[in-house]
């Protein structure tokens, strides 16, 4: 099979799965603030490029963030070396953090947790 043809197939069969994915993206303070605003649910996830945990946690969140319960999610990533603003907004010391929010208010939070299932259910507390 003609390799563009196999890569074209490929990604025709992938667009479902990603219509459904939730956003992942750099914190920004004004989508953060908004979204929160309007009532959604958000997870803010602490990342460090040196931290192994947080190298755990990257697929996992990925993984969640695809799936039907968290579509209608957004999460966004701080950076813990270039973020110091949002840590302490966050008041976050530690890399491998996740807080989870529904609307304006914090209904979880996790420091280096890297099992999926508990990854999970601390993400689904923002459902309404």
């Amino acid at each position: 099979m003609n390799p563009f043809r196999l890569l074209g197939t490929l990604l025709i069969l992938a667009l479902p799965a990603l219509a459904l994915a939730g956003p992942i993206k750099p914190f920004d303070a004004k989508s953060f603030d908004a979204l929160t605003a309007n009532g959604q649910p958000v997870v803010v996830a602490v990342h460090a490029s040196w931290c192994p945990t947080c190298k755990a946690q990257k697929p996992i969140q990925t993984q969640l963030m695809s799936s039907e319960p968290f579509r209608n999610y957004t999460m966004f990533i701080v950076d813990f070396d270039k973020d110091t603003d949002v840590l302490k907004r966050f008041q976050v010391f530690k890399q491998s953090t996740m807080i989870v929010f529904r609307g304006r208010t914090e209904v979880g939070r996790s420091i280096g947790d890297t099992d999926p299932d508990r990854i999970k259910a601390l993400m689904l507390k923002a459902r309404s």
